[in-house]
């Protein structure tokens, strides 16, 4: 060993952070990412089925209420006479919205979008 190698100070280590495990047996941030991947179908199936974790529930909750906006967005703007347009628009965006919602899940955040957010945390409230 030479000497620059005996003195330079060790390098901190990232720190892990904690996940907890749910009552279905899966970490906390898996069950969160997965309550968004099929929208509301995964949402309403963890929603009914976790029964201790809050943040489960909360990103359940959400994922079924952007899920059920996002359905009736959709048909909305097909009523209407260039509908298409909007929604040609509207697609990325909500494909972007999609992939932060499980990326933050998964990174183990309460992360709350302005409205559906609000209500899902409401909710979870009041079941505690």
């Amino acid at each position: 060993m030479d000497q620059q190698q005996q003195m330079s100070p060790q390098q901190p280590q990232p720190s892990v952070p904690q996940v907890n495990r749910t009552s279905l047996g899966l970490d906390e941030n898996i069950e969160g990412l997965l309550c968004y991947v099929f929208g509301w179908i995964t949402g309403l199936i963890f929603l009914l089925l976790e029964k201790n974790s809050r943040f489960v529930k909360f990103h359940a909750i959400q994922s079924l209420i952007v899920s059920v906006a996002g359905f009736i967005l959709i048909i909305g703007t097909n009523l209407l006479p260039m509908g298409f347009l909007i929604l040609f628009a509207i697609g990325p965006i909500t494909f972007i919205l999609w992939i932060v919602l499980m990326v933050k899940a998964y990174q183990g955040e309460w992360f709350k979008l302005p409205i559906a957010g609000e209500i899902a945390l409401n909710q979870v409230n009041k079941q505690a």
